[in-house]
Protein backbone atom coordinates (compact mmCIF):
# COMPACT_ATOMS: atom_id res chain seq x y z
CA UNK A 1 0.00 0.00 0.00
CA UNK A 2 2.90 2.33 0.65
CA UNK A 3 4.13 1.53 -2.86
CA UNK A 4 0.70 2.33 -4.29
CA UNK A 5 0.79 5.69 -2.51
CA UNK A 6 4.26 6.45 -3.84
CA UNK A 7 3.54 5.28 -7.39
CA UNK A 8 0.23 7.10 -7.79
CA UNK A 9 1.56 10.30 -6.23
CA UNK A 10 4.69 10.30 -8.40
CA UNK A 11 2.63 9.67 -11.54
CA UNK A 12 0.29 12.58 -10.83
CA UNK A 13 3.20 14.87 -9.96
CA UNK A 14 4.91 14.00 -13.24
CA UNK A 15 1.71 14.83 -15.12
CA UNK A 16 1.64 18.30 -13.57
CA UNK A 17 5.35 19.14 -13.60
CA UNK A 18 5.00 21.69 -16.41
CA UNK A 19 1.74 23.26 -15.18
CA UNK A 20 2.05 26.75 -13.71
CA UNK A 21 -0.48 27.94 -11.12
CA UNK A 22 -2.28 31.20 -11.65
CA UNK A 23 -2.87 33.82 -8.96
CA UNK A 24 -6.24 33.95 -7.22
CA UNK A 25 -7.50 37.50 -7.76
CA UNK A 26 -10.33 39.38 -6.09
CA UNK A 27 -12.11 39.31 -9.45
CA UNK A 28 -12.16 35.49 -9.25
CA UNK A 29 -14.42 35.73 -6.20
CA UNK A 30 -17.24 37.89 -7.53
CA UNK A 31 -19.51 35.00 -8.53
CA UNK A 32 -19.25 33.35 -5.07
CA UNK A 33 -21.71 33.80 -2.18
CA UNK A 34 -20.53 36.53 0.23
CA UNK A 35 -19.84 33.97 3.00
CA UNK A 36 -17.52 32.00 0.71
CA UNK A 37 -15.74 35.19 -0.42
CA UNK A 38 -15.20 36.14 3.23
CA UNK A 39 -13.85 32.66 3.98
CA UNK A 40 -11.31 32.81 1.17
CA UNK A 41 -10.06 36.15 2.47
CA UNK A 42 -9.99 34.72 6.01
CA UNK A 43 -7.72 31.85 4.90
CA UNK A 44 -5.32 34.21 3.12
CA UNK A 45 -5.49 32.58 -0.32
CA UNK A 46 -6.41 35.74 -2.24
CA UNK A 47 -3.44 37.23 -4.07
CA UNK A 48 -1.49 33.96 -3.90
CA UNK A 49 -1.03 30.94 -6.16
CA UNK A 50 -4.08 28.78 -6.76
CA UNK A 51 -3.66 25.25 -5.43
CA UNK A 52 -2.97 22.71 -8.17
CA UNK A 53 -2.14 20.03 -5.62
CA UNK A 54 -1.66 19.65 -1.88
CA UNK A 55 0.37 17.32 0.31
CA UNK A 56 -1.09 16.80 3.77
CA UNK A 57 0.04 15.09 6.96
CA UNK A 58 -2.28 14.21 9.83
CA UNK A 59 -2.12 12.57 13.25
CA UNK A 60 -5.05 11.53 15.40
CA UNK A 61 -7.27 8.64 16.35
CA UNK A 62 -9.89 6.53 14.57
CA UNK A 63 -12.30 3.68 15.19
CA UNK A 64 -14.29 1.46 12.84
CA UNK A 65 -17.53 1.11 14.83
CA UNK A 66 -19.19 2.38 18.02
CA UNK A 67 -17.91 0.66 21.12
CA UNK A 68 -14.45 0.02 19.67
CA UNK A 69 -11.45 1.51 21.40
CA UNK A 70 -9.51 4.22 19.57
CA UNK A 71 -6.53 3.50 17.31
CA UNK A 72 -3.84 6.15 17.03
CA UNK A 73 -2.77 6.95 13.47
CA UNK A 74 -0.55 9.02 11.24
CA UNK A 75 -1.26 9.63 7.56
CA UNK A 76 0.14 11.13 4.37
CA UNK A 77 -2.01 12.37 1.55
CA UNK A 78 -1.80 13.94 -1.89
CA UNK A 79 -4.70 15.75 -3.57
CA UNK A 80 -4.61 16.86 -7.20
CA UNK A 81 -7.19 19.30 -8.49
CA UNK A 82 -6.62 19.38 -12.26
CA UNK A 83 -7.97 15.82 -12.53
CA UNK A 84 -9.64 15.23 -9.14
CA UNK A 85 -7.43 12.70 -7.37
CA UNK A 86 -6.99 11.79 -3.71
CA UNK A 87 -4.29 9.40 -2.49
CA UNK A 88 -4.43 8.74 1.26
CA UNK A 89 -2.06 6.38 3.11
CA UNK A 90 -2.63 5.67 6.80
CA UNK A 91 -0.69 3.82 9.51
CA UNK A 92 -2.57 2.92 12.69
CA UNK A 93 -1.92 0.88 15.83
CA UNK A 94 -4.22 -0.76 18.34
CA UNK A 95 -3.12 -2.97 21.23
CA UNK A 96 0.28 -3.37 19.60
CA UNK A 97 -1.19 -4.54 16.27
CA UNK A 98 -0.37 -2.46 13.20
CA UNK A 99 -2.87 -1.61 10.49
CA UNK A 100 -2.18 -0.05 7.10
CA UNK A 101 -4.70 1.48 4.73
CA UNK A 102 -4.91 3.12 1.35
CA UNK A 103 -7.71 5.27 -0.07
CA UNK A 104 -7.33 5.97 -3.78
CA UNK A 105 -9.71 8.17 -5.79
CA UNK A 106 -9.04 8.93 -9.44
CA UNK A 107 -10.98 8.99 -12.70
CA UNK A 108 -14.23 9.00 -10.67
CA UNK A 109 -13.39 5.63 -9.08
CA UNK A 110 -12.48 4.92 -5.46
CA UNK A 111 -11.03 2.05 -3.47
CA UNK A 112 -10.26 1.57 0.22
CA UNK A 113 -8.08 -1.31 1.43
CA UNK A 114 -7.06 -1.97 5.05
CA UNK A 115 -4.76 -4.75 6.27
CA UNK A 116 -3.85 -5.87 9.78
CA UNK A 117 -0.25 -6.82 10.54
CA UNK A 118 0.53 -6.45 6.84
CA UNK A 119 -1.22 -9.76 6.11
CA UNK A 120 -4.95 -9.86 6.81
CA UNK A 121 -7.21 -7.80 4.58
CA UNK A 122 -10.09 -6.55 6.74
CA UNK A 123 -11.52 -3.95 4.36
CA UNK A 124 -11.67 -4.07 0.56
CA UNK A 125 -14.15 -1.42 -0.50
CA UNK A 126 -15.08 -0.34 -4.02
CA UNK A 127 -18.15 0.30 -6.12
CA UNK A 128 -20.67 3.08 -6.67
CA UNK A 129 -21.11 3.83 -2.95
CA UNK A 130 -17.36 4.30 -2.54
CA UNK A 131 -17.13 6.37 -5.71
CA UNK A 132 -19.86 8.74 -4.53
CA UNK A 133 -18.69 8.84 -0.91
CA UNK A 134 -15.08 9.63 -1.80
CA UNK A 135 -16.29 12.40 -4.11
CA UNK A 136 -17.78 13.96 -0.97
CA UNK A 137 -14.41 13.55 0.76
CA UNK A 138 -12.61 15.17 -2.18
CA UNK A 139 -14.92 18.19 -2.00
CA UNK A 140 -14.50 18.35 1.78
CA UNK A 141 -10.72 18.46 1.28
CA UNK A 142 -11.15 21.26 -1.26
CA UNK A 143 -13.23 23.28 1.19
CA UNK A 144 -10.94 22.94 4.20
CA UNK A 145 -7.49 22.09 2.88
CA UNK A 146 -7.39 23.96 -0.47
CA UNK A 147 -9.81 26.89 -0.22
CA UNK A 148 -8.62 28.53 -3.44
CA UNK A 149 -10.26 25.68 -5.40
CA UNK A 150 -13.70 26.92 -4.31
CA UNK A 151 -13.46 29.74 -6.86
CA UNK A 152 -13.94 27.15 -9.62
CA UNK A 153 -17.05 28.08 -11.57
CA UNK A 154 -18.07 24.43 -11.92
CA UNK A 155 -19.30 24.44 -8.31
CA UNK A 156 -22.94 25.52 -7.99
CA UNK A 157 -23.86 27.55 -4.91
CA UNK A 158 -27.11 28.34 -3.12
CA UNK A 159 -27.29 30.92 -0.33
CA UNK A 160 -29.31 29.75 2.69
CA UNK A 161 -28.51 32.70 4.96
CA UNK A 162 -25.58 35.02 5.71
CA UNK A 163 -23.53 32.19 7.28
CA UNK A 164 -24.82 29.10 5.48
CA UNK A 165 -24.56 27.97 1.87
CA UNK A 166 -25.31 24.82 -0.07
CA UNK A 167 -22.92 23.57 -2.74
CA UNK A 168 -23.18 21.03 -5.53
CA UNK A 169 -19.88 19.61 -6.72
CA UNK A 170 -19.67 17.54 -9.88
CA UNK A 171 -16.82 15.36 -11.10
CA UNK A 172 -17.65 13.64 -14.37
CA UNK A 173 -20.84 11.64 -13.87
CA UNK A 174 -20.88 12.00 -10.08
CA UNK A 175 -22.63 14.94 -8.43
CA UNK A 176 -22.78 15.42 -4.66
CA UNK A 177 -24.26 18.01 -2.34
CA UNK A 178 -23.00 19.61 0.87
CA UNK A 179 -23.95 22.38 3.28
CA UNK A 180 -21.23 24.71 4.57
CA UNK A 181 -21.53 26.62 7.85
CA UNK A 182 -19.44 29.73 8.65
CA UNK A 183 -18.96 31.87 11.76
CA UNK A 184 -18.85 35.62 12.13
CA UNK A 185 -15.09 35.76 11.58
CA UNK A 186 -15.46 34.11 8.20
CA UNK A 187 -14.14 30.66 9.21
CA UNK A 188 -15.74 27.53 7.80
CA UNK A 189 -16.74 25.65 10.95
CA UNK A 190 -18.75 22.69 9.68
CA UNK A 191 -19.49 20.72 6.52
CA UNK A 192 -22.41 18.32 6.21
CA UNK A 193 -23.47 15.98 3.42
CA UNK A 194 -26.19 13.38 2.84
CA UNK A 195 -24.22 11.70 0.06
CA UNK A 196 -21.56 9.71 1.93
CA UNK A 197 -21.75 6.08 3.07
CA UNK A 198 -20.50 4.38 6.21
CA UNK A 199 -18.83 0.98 5.84
CA UNK A 200 -16.68 -1.04 8.24
CA UNK A 201 -15.84 -3.85 5.82
CA UNK A 202 -16.46 -2.67 2.25
CA UNK A 203 -19.44 -5.02 1.96
CA UNK A 204 -22.27 -3.33 3.87
CA UNK A 205 -22.89 0.37 3.18
CA UNK A 206 -25.25 2.60 5.13
CA UNK A 207 -26.20 6.14 4.21
CA UNK A 208 -26.20 8.51 7.20
CA UNK A 209 -25.72 12.29 7.37
CA UNK A 210 -21.99 13.03 7.64
CA UNK A 211 -20.30 16.07 9.18
CA UNK A 212 -16.81 17.39 9.90
CA UNK A 213 -16.99 20.07 12.61
CA UNK A 214 -13.77 22.07 13.03
CA UNK A 215 -12.21 22.80 16.41
CA UNK A 216 -9.47 25.28 15.47
CA UNK A 217 -7.47 26.98 12.72
CA UNK A 218 -3.71 27.41 12.51
CA UNK A 219 -1.33 29.17 10.15
CA UNK A 220 0.65 26.99 7.74
CA UNK A 221 3.10 28.71 5.37
CA UNK A 222 1.11 31.93 5.33
CA UNK A 223 -2.34 30.32 5.05
CA UNK A 224 -4.94 29.98 7.80
CA UNK A 225 -6.17 26.38 7.57
CA UNK A 226 -8.49 24.19 9.65
CA UNK A 227 -6.11 22.21 11.85
CA UNK A 228 -8.34 20.02 14.04
CA UNK A 229 -11.65 18.39 13.14
CA UNK A 230 -13.89 15.43 13.86
CA UNK A 231 -15.57 13.08 11.40
CA UNK A 232 -19.08 12.06 12.44
CA UNK A 233 -21.91 9.92 11.10
CA UNK A 234 -25.28 11.00 12.48
CA UNK A 235 -27.01 7.66 12.99
CA UNK A 236 -30.64 7.25 14.11
CA UNK A 237 -29.36 5.68 17.35
CA UNK A 238 -26.92 8.50 18.06
CA UNK A 239 -23.89 10.27 16.65
CA UNK A 240 -20.87 8.12 15.83
CA UNK A 241 -17.59 10.04 15.89
CA UNK A 242 -15.11 7.75 14.18
CA UNK A 243 -12.18 10.09 13.67
CA UNK A 244 -10.24 12.94 15.28
CA UNK A 245 -7.84 14.54 12.80
CA UNK A 246 -5.02 16.99 13.55
CA UNK A 247 -3.21 18.59 10.62
CA UNK A 248 0.57 18.56 11.16
CA UNK A 249 1.80 19.76 7.76
CA UNK A 250 0.63 21.04 4.41
CA UNK A 251 2.36 22.03 1.17
CA UNK A 252 0.85 23.34 -2.05
CA UNK A 253 1.92 23.03 -5.68
CA UNK A 254 4.51 20.31 -5.02
CA UNK A 255 6.80 19.44 -7.93
CA UNK A 256 8.36 16.22 -6.66
CA UNK A 257 7.50 13.41 -4.27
Amino acid sequence: MKKIFQRESASALERMCSTKPGILQESDLYHLPPAVQKYLRFTGVVGKEKALNARLKFEGKIKSKPGDSWMTFSSEQFNFFDQPTRIFYIKARKNGIQARGIHLYKEEKAIMVVKLAGLFKVVDAKGKEMDQGETVTVFNDMCFMAPSTLADKSINWEIIDSMTVKARYTNGNISIGATLFFNGDGALVNFTSLDRFETADGIIYKNFPWSTPVKEYKEFNGFRIASAASTIYHRPDGDFCYGEFNLTGIEYNCREF
